[in-house]
Order: structure tokens, then C-alpha cells, then sequence
């Protein structure tokens, strides 16, 4: 059976996700089969695997970055909020059904043996398991069925390193404090401290490595700078979402819908050089961009209801009235069209019209598509003719049939109305050859030539995990956490 370490956090946010998956990569430099592991995941960014199945969007990077398909068996749960009270549950990569959340705290126990059968499954495959708990180890209200961070650490007798935020301050509190919450037993799975997210000269906080070790009895594994490196967050706390501003020639502006999901979509025109993607909430912050993007959404009728609300469904309809390319990707895609409806209460029920800038309808059923996907966009007019013949990967993950009555966007289907285009593809802008095309339109519409390099974002990712690993095991002590794997409990 494999050995394992546990990363958890004092908080959401702490970096969790990016320090597995740079043990997942560093561990795989150094020759060892390794694998990711999250038992529970709450998140609207999802990702679909080679057979099917819908994980959190973290664990595929964390797979990536250990050079293996991922697969359920790394997020057995995962929780995808459809309101501010209940989620749908996704139980090995399948959807369980909707739930809300005090009926889910009162019998997520009983997916215990879903969580050991995909863990024993991995530990009977791999070197290593390097797992991610989930926000705090010390919301006293939730731990006593806790099944993600110490509850899963003692099933699987997983040593845990525990890891705090300097960059949002009280990183003290935040270390000491969870420490003292934590029962004895709880305590001694804690093998060290990490403290994340540093910025400027490490060599100061010496002292507060000595006070730390002495107030907590812990080691300190390392202090991690911020590293600047571009890869998707799937957390709904990202910094990505706090962009309001353009500050590139091209100005991408992304509707930020209430339940957005997968805004990792569009993280790939942020390796442009002159690019710029900003998210955008009220009319008056909307301008006028060069693209509008409308994302996907775990709620599409209720986002709808809220552009009306806002006002940005007609600051939207202004900018392509006026010539602005408008593209929706899945939610976004059904919110262009004609109308929504939900007969059968799938997501929330009720119907509305849609923005009306694409030629299709579309009716919720329970039916979930779940696929990954290759495709080519047609022969089409318009701004977007820019993607005749392009090819693209992908994946499709909604509820939902759409109806199109005008023009087809790609061989998998989609929707195309003059400046206007849609479709289900996550991931569509990822090919260099989509990606690199777009860029380059929007610089010709504005009488400028795009001299930059055009890169497909896997190739891209895969560097920047590289430099992420990089930046960590220079910054962690190595040896220690090696010794912490192979001691274990």
C-alpha cells in the first residue's frame, strides 16, 4: 500500500491546491508514482475525465502535475452549490442528486465506504498519496462527521502538514490558533507548519519561524513565497474574479455571474502578452471591452434573472448592437439564446426568456452530459470566421438540451448570430490554434499586429507547474517531508 501526507489549511485559500499539486510534481521528479487524493470537494469548477466522470477541477491540475490521467477516485465527493442552501452531490463521479446542506451534513458519513474504496483503490496503484483537506480542520460546529480533513486523516492514518497564510495576515493566530482548537489525538497527526504566500525577504521571518516552533512545538517545513505562476483556481475566493480593470491593449470582459462556474476557461488569454480578462458585475463597469464572455453558471435561470435585475442583460445586447464580439460557454451559451426553461425542477424550475443574441432555446432535463470532446469550428462568418477550420479539445459538463435554429458553430454543435457565438465546450479557447486566431482578430480589429508567441495551454500549464515545483522545493525543507512520508503515524 502506498505511503501518504496530508495538507491542510487554517482557512480556504491558504494554497492548498497549488502546494499538492507541487509535491504531486515534485514527487514525480524525484521518480515516484504519485497521486492526488480529495475526499470532498466543494466547487463550481469542475473537469471531466477520460471515462466520463466529473472531479474537481484542482485535482485534474494535481493528476496533471503528477503525469497521470485523472480519474474519480481522486474527489469520490464532489458538492457543486445550486443555491446558497444546497448543493448537487456527485458521488463518484456521477451526480447523486440535489441536496440541501443540512441534509447532506446529517448522512455524508455514509459515503465513508465510497471515500475508502477510492482511496484503497489508489494506494494499491501508487508510490504515494498526497492529499488535500478542505477549508478548516477546526469548524467546531462540523468536525464531529468530519470526512476531509483530521475525520480522513485518522482513516487513512495520513501525517498532515498544516498550512497558513501570511499574505492575509495573523498567521500566528491562524497556525497556534487551529493547533490549540485541535483535540490530542488530532494534535499529534500535525508532523509541521507551512506558512504560505510570503512576499518580499523570507530572511526576516526568521524570528517568526523561532516563535512559531516554540509557541506551537511544531517544525516549520518551510515559508513559501507568493510565486507568480499562472494556473486555474478553481476556489470562488480567487484573485482572478477581483479583476475589474483592463490593463492590457485587449480588453476581456467576463460577466461574473452569481454561481460562475469554470472561469478556468478563460485563464488561457492571460498568457497573452497585451491581453487583458477583467470580471465584471454592474453595467457601469462593463465599457466597452473588446470581447464579452459569458461563463458558465450552476443556475442559469436565476443568473438570467439577474442580468435583467442589474441591468446587464441590455449593457450586454448594447455592446453587441454595436459590433463587440459576445461567445457563451455552457450557461452562458443557454442565457444568449431565446429562452430557458425548466420544467422538471432539474436546477431551480421556472422558465425566462434569454438575452436573445443567438437563435435557440433551452429545456432543462435530469439528463447530465458529461463527456470529454474534440471538435472543429465550421466554415462561419462574421468576427468569428476568424475560427473557420480551427480545431479544439474540451469537455462537457451541463443539464440542458439547446434547440439551434440558426447557424451551426462548430462540428459538436453551438450557436453563431453575426458578432454573437455560443456552444458547450469548456476549454474551447485552450488550443494554441483557437486561442492563438482569437488574439490575433481582436488585434486586427483594432489595426494592430499580435507579434507575440501562441502557445497551447497544456504545454503552457505543464511549464507553469514546473515552476511552481520549482519555487516550492526550493523553498520547503525536502528532506523533512520525506522523512515525514516515510515515518508516517
Amino acid at each position: 500500500m502506498a505511503k501518504n501526507i496530508m495538507l491542510q489549511g487554517t482557512m480556504s485559500n491558504v494554497g492548498k491546491s497549488f502546494l499538492t499539486a507541487a509535491l504531486c510534481r515534485i514527487l514525480r521528479q524525484d521518480g515516484y508514482s504519485v497521486a492526488p487524493f480529495k475526499s470532498q470537494n466543494m466547487a463550481l469548477n469542475s473537469f471531466i475525465t477520460p471515462d466520463g466522470a466529473e472531479i474537481g477541477r484542482a485535482q485534474a491540475l494535481q493528476a496533471e502535475a503528477a503525469g497521470i490521467e485523472p480519474s474519480a477516485m481522486m474527489n469520490p465527493i464532489l458538492l457543486k452549490p445550486t443555491t446558497n442552501i444546497g448543493s448537487q452531490v456527485i458521488v463518484n463521479g456521477k451526480v447523486r442528486g440535489n441536496m440541501r446542506a443540512s441534509d447532506y451534513f446529517r448522512h455524508k458519513k455514509e459515503l465513508i465506504p465510497d471515500i475508502m474504496a477510492a482511496y484503497n483503490t489508489l494506494a494499491s496503484r501508487y508510490d504515494i498519496i498526497v492529499i488535500e483537506g478542505a477549508g478548516s480542520p477546526v469548524e467546531l460546529n462540523l468536525k464531529a462527521d468530519d470526512i476531509v480533513n483530521m475525520g480522513l486523516a485518522k482513516l487513512v492514518r495520513a501525517p498532515v502538514l498544516l498550512v497558513g497564510d501570511i499574505d492575509r495576515g495573523g498567521v500566528f493566530a491562524q497556525l497556534i490558533g487551529t493547533l490549540q482548537l485541535l483535540e490530542n489525538d488530532e494534535l499529534d497527526l500535525v508532523k509541521g507548519l507551512i506558512v504560505n504566500k510570503f512576499r518580499g525577504d523570507i530572511s526576516l521571518f526568521r524570528e517568526g519561524i523561532d516563535i512559531l516552533e516554540e509557541r506551537s512545538d511544531k517544525r516549520v517545513a518551510g515559508v513559501v513565497p507568493y510565486i507568480s505562476c499562472d494556473l486555474e483556481d478553481e476556489d470562488s475566493l480567487s484573485e482572478k474574479l477581483m479583476i475589474k480593470s483592463s490593463g492590457g491593449v485587449i480588453d476581456i470582459a467576463v460577466i461574473r455571474l452569481p454561481k460562475i462556474s469554470n472561469f478556468t476557461d478563460f485563464d488561457v488569454f492571460g498568457q497573452y502578452d497585451g491581453a487583458s480578462v477583467r470580471y465584471v458585475t454592474k453595467p457601469s463597469e462593463l465599457g466597452t471591452p473588446d470581447m464579452v464572455i459569458i461563463p458558465g453558471t450552476k443556475s442559469t435561470i436565476a443568473d438570467m434573472k439577474w442580468l435583467d435585475d442589474t441591468g446587464l442583460a441590455d449593457a450586454v445586447k448594447v455592446c453587441c448592437s454595436e459590433g463587440i464580439p459576445v461567445f457563451g460557454i455552457c450557461g452562458g451559451y443557454q442565457i444568449m439564446g431565446k429562452a430557458i426553461s425548466d420544467p422538471e425542477n432539474s436546477e431551480c424550475g421556472g422558465s425566462i426568456g434569454g438575452l436573445g443574441l443567438l437563435d435557440c432555446e433551452t429545456v432543462f432535463t435530469p439528463e447530465k452530459r458529461q463527456t470529454q470532446i474534440t471538435g472543429r469550428f465550421g466554415n462561419i462568418s462574421g468576427f468569428f470566421s476568424c475560427l473557420s477550420g480551427a480545431e479544439f479539445y474540451g469537455y462537457e459538463v451541463h443539464m440542458g438540451i439547446t434547440v439551434n435554429n440558426g447557424d451551426v458553430l462548430t462540428d459538436c454543435g453551438g450557436s453563431l448570430s453575426g458578432n454573437s457565438a455560443g456552444c458547450y465546450v469548456h476549454g474551447i479557447f485552450d488550443s494554441a490554434d483557437v486561442s492563438g486566431r482569437l488574439i490575433r482578430a481582436l488585434y486586427k480589429r483594432k489595426g494592430i499586429t499580435f507579434s507575440g508567441e501562441i502557445i497551447d495551454r497544456r504545454k503552457y500549464r505543464d511549464m507553469q507547474l514546473d515552476l511552481l515545483a520549482d519555487n516550492v522545493r526550493r523553498n520547503l525543507n525536502i528532506e523533512m517531508i520525506y522523512r515525514i512520508i516515510e515515518e508516517g503515524l
